[in-house]
Order: C-alpha cells, then structure tokens, then sequence
C-alpha cells in the first residue's frame, strides 16, 4: 500500500512512520510514568526485528530517552507521542525525534511540524475527525482508541467509505490482532501494552523478547 498523493492539499505532503519504516510496519509504543526503561526495552525490541518506536511525552525523560536511543540505534526510526502543543515539537525534533505523534488533531501543530519539516501524524477517531485531519495534509492519521470502539470491525467500517487515508490504528491493539489490522489495510499499526505488558513500569524485561518475536511471527505471513 502506498501513501496517497497529498500533492493539491493545503499543507504540502510529509513523510511518516509508515513512509520511513518497510512496508506494513509496526511502531512500538512505548508510555510509562517515567521513561527509565525506554532504553533497555527498546532494545530487546531492536533484538527482535522492531525497527520504529514512538516515546510518549507523558513519560518523564521522554526526550532525554530518544537522544540515548537514537545514539545506541542510530538506524532506529524513534519518534514522540501525544504531542499536544508546538513547543514539544521543537523540543522533540532537537532530542533526535524522527516524527510526531499526537492522539488528536490540532491544525496549529499540523502548520507547526511542517514548519520544522518534521513528520507529523495527528490523532482522530470518527469518520469526520479522520477526514478532516486528512484533508490538512498529513499522510497518515492515527485512529485511536480503536480497541474499545469495535477494533478491526471498526477499521473495516471505516476503509469503505474512506479507502484513500492512509490509517494507522493503536490503542487495544493485541499481538494476534496487529497483523489482522494490517490484511484490512491499516498502513501502520501501533503496539502498547500487548508487547510490553508490565516492564516499561517494572523494569523486569522477562518474556519481553518472547513477546516481540511472536509479534513478528504473527506479521510475517501478512
């Protein structure tokens, strides 16, 4: 699947998560109080074949982590999540992020990010949220929380009427379930908790690779 021509929207096209990672990718999500085992991880992640990462700024540390990470994984796609205000794009974009995410649509971070000519991919969840985040010009819009609205059934809803946006669904998303976002045409797919599970908040990383690998043998055959 390939991300539409955003070439006669008002804010020229950007690049994404999905324009930077292989085809069908996967962006782990990573959200705690704090960002102490972002690192570590992350890292057991890289181990397993996961190549693009979103630190959420709710974290504490949360940009501190993305300048560490980007050092350790230069090759690493890592990028900030649930953006909410322009000065957290700047901040993001000198710690090294690689895009932005937010969990909704503000058009001022929209003009923002463009500014800084950093990717950007904003939040929404109706049809009429969808669209009109599409239509400032970015090209992927986050659907989330998907899960508690009906998961890939929703998704599913949504690609009829809306086959040209490019979606990337998170929140309630399971490791069997990703790769089924993926066959319905999701460009991307965002993992939280279902990889993580406890450990970014513990810091105990046991069957964390375990997990991961699953993740990846479930996406292979999609």
């Amino acid at each position: 699947m390939s991300i539409t021509d955003r070439s006669n929207s008002p804010v020229p096209a950007q690049a994404s998560p999905r324009q930077a990672s292989p085809p069908q990718a996967v962006v782990a999500i990573l959200r705690a109080p704090t960002a102490h085992h972002f690192i570590r991880a992350s890292s057991v992640l890289w181990d397993a074949g996961i190549r693009c990462f979103e630190f959420t700024l709710t974290s504490e540390g949360a940009t501190d982590a993305v300048s560490a990470f980007r050092e350790l994984q230069p090759e690493a796609i890592v990028g900030v999540g649930t953006v909410r205000t322009v000065d957290q794009l700047a901040v993001a974009q000198a710690a090294g992020a690689a895009f932005a995410v937010s969990q909704m649509f503000l058009p001022r971070l929209v003009v923002r990010a463009h500014e800084l000519g950093m990717p950007f991919v904003p939040g929404a969840l109706t049809p009429t949220e969808i669209v009109t985040a599409w239509e400032s010009g970015v090209s992927l819009v986050k659907v989330s929380p998907i899960g508690p609205v009906g998961g890939v059934t929703y998704l599913n809803e949504l690609r009829g009427p809306l086959p040209d946006i490019a979606l990337m669904p998170t929140g309630g998303v399971t490791l069997k379930s990703a790769g089924a976002y993926l066959s319905a045409g999701a460009a991307a797919v965002g993992v939280s908790g279902a990889v993580f599970g406890d450990a970014l908040v513990t810091g105990d990383l046991t069957g964390l690779a375990d997990r991961a690998a699953q993740l990846n043998s479930l996406l292979a055959g999609v």
